[in-house]
């Protein structure tokens, strides 16, 4: 008794014994079906399974995986799933979490509580690992980040299987049409999900520590660059109010002068209070020889006259700015400190130089398609399944003679955004993907349109050198295209003779 002092009970809740009749499991299958099960290949995506690392295989030209030509590298077995000894499904919250389990051999379930500290889920996997063996268990979660995840894979035994939040949730109203839910019984939802549907799911097996160190890097570089954008749009919201001087005397707003300079005078009643030789001397230390442009702003700060005399909105206002002004400033900061680690660790990635050698995607891209891609070559059967699950390929939905093909909403923005944006970059950089952005402009496409349809070509070709582990050689592409007889050749040619 003395060795379990101090360790924390699970408080385990009645046996349950419930089990879906055969008619509500049929329905809830055919409510899994997503806008994953689309027909863009005419295909059902294969379930991936995940091993460490892959090393680059021999190299082989940089051709794009055409739509009708296999790329599910049938050549390569495919990695057993583990014989699982139990099965947990697990509702989590803030505070407390609800689990339910049963083993494999049996469907008598089992329910509780967990709390949401270190020592309890220590507790709890140990309870897990002697009731059933130590053997590997399945773990079903409406999580693929966040606390709870992290902290569950730190166990070598628990192989966990993040669910959609919309599919379980189409599961719920499918089964309790009525609407009622609580923990318990989402937790046993998920446990059927995971029981019954687990082809479904994708277990979730993270990339080589490098690559999680740039992914994790990036990701939150991209958070404080959002967060940044909305400090900004607030200082100019506020600007345009009571000092709008401001937005025509400097061309960007969110850069370490600025912020100095509103943190000194957040008003033009203050500014023009000082003297202008001290105004000058600010300028000079901290822009160097802009004579010029030092004169104009003195000039128009002499000239300038007050937006608004409404003393009650300028003291709000000019009481804020110079705060937005000093988190503007940490957030520049922050950022700055990000591109240095990010700059550390894709250097350090054996995977770099191939996203490196993509037109257009620089110093800020290319690390993003990195993470994007990750190190396991054997995550994604096709390119097919990585323009899906970025969210570049569009639907298609199909009801009698009905036919609708429209924009990915359930995806990853992260990566949606990532690929887009390089898409849009390569277009000054790369000359096919020039010709065939103008070329889908002239049949009507909208700009965004265009351009991800220019990512989706993209992602085959850069799925191919991933796999092979070779760089982009864009003057190799232009001649396999020549080759095949591609109308991009044709439309290049036509575009470099009108210039």
């Amino acid at each position: 008794m003395e060795a379990d002092r101090g360790v924390p009970r699970l408080r385990v809740l009645s046996p349950n014994t419930r089990c879906l009749k055969s008619e509500s499991r049929a329905a809830g299958r055919a409510l899994l079906g997503n806008e994953y099960s689309d027909e863009v290949r005419n295909k059902a995506v294969k379930r991936a399974h995940y091993k460490d690392f892959a090393g680059a295989r021999p190299a082989s030209a940089w051709v794009e995986d055409k739509e009708d030509e296999e790329t599910t590298m049938s050549g390569k077995e495919k990695v057993p799933e583990p014989e699982f000894v139990a099965f947990v499904g697990i509702d989590w919250a803030d505070q407390k979490h609800v689990w339910s389990w049963q083993n494999a051999d049996s469907r008598q379930q089992e329910s509780g509580e967990l709390e949401h500290r270190p020592e309890a889920v220590e507790a709890w996997v140990g309870e897990l690992c002697r009731r059933f063996g130590h053997g590997p268990i399945a773990v079903a979660v409406e999580q693929t980040k966040g606390a709870l995840v992290y902290m569950l894979r730190k166990y070598e035994c628990l192989h966990l299987y993040p669910v959609p939040s919309t599919m379980s949730a189409s599961m719920r109203a499918g089964l309790y049409p009525s609407g009622a839910k609580d923990d318990p019984r989402d937790a046993d939802l998920l446990l059927e999900l995971l029981v019954l549907h687990r082809d479904k799911l994708r277990r979730l097996t993270p990339d080589n520590e490098a690559t999680r160190r740039v992914q994790n890097l990036v990701e939150e570089r991209r958070k404080l660059v959002e967060e940044k954008t909305a400090q900004l749009n607030r200082l100019i919201g506020y600007l345009k109010v009571y000092f709008p001087q401001m937005l025509e005397w400097f061309a960007k707003l969110d850069t370490k002068l600025v912020c100095d300079f509103l943190e000194r005078w957040p008003s033009l009643e203050e500014l023009q209070q000082v003297r202008a030789g001290e105004v000058k001397k600010f300028f000079r230390h901290r822009r160097g020889r802009h004579g010029e442009l030092t004169e104009w702003r003195m000039e128009g700060i002499s000239q300038a006259m007050p937006a608004i005399q409404d003393r009650s909105v300028i003291e709000a206002k000019r009481t804020v700015v110079p705060v937005i002004a000093q988190l503007l400033r940490r957030l520049l900061e922050g950022i700055a400190t990000l591109d240095r680690k990010i700059g550390e660790a894709v250097e350090a990635h054996p995977d770099f130089f191939i996203f490196q050698s993509l037109p257009g995607a620089g110093a800020a891209l290319a690390p993003r398609l990195l993470a994007a891609f990750g190190s396991q070559r054997d995550r994604y059967g096709s390119a097919n399944e990585v323009q899906k699950y970025s969210g570049i390929a569009p639907v298609t939905e199909r009801s009698g003679k009905r036919k609708w093909v429209h924009f990915r909403w359930a995806c990853s923005k992260f990566l949606r955004q990532s690929f887009h944006e390089w898409a849009g970059h390569s277009i000054g950089q790369s000359a096919w993907a020039r010709a065939y952005y103008q070329q889908q402009r002239e049949r009507g496409k909208e700009h965004h349109a265009a351009v991800r349809g220019l990512a989706f070509k993209w992602i085959r070709i850069v799925f191919r050198g991933w796999q092979d582990g070779v760089a982009y050689d864009e003057s190799r592409y232009l001649a396999a295209l020549a080759k095949r007889g591609s109308h991009l050749i044709s439309t290049y040619a036509a575009a470099a003779v009108s210039m």
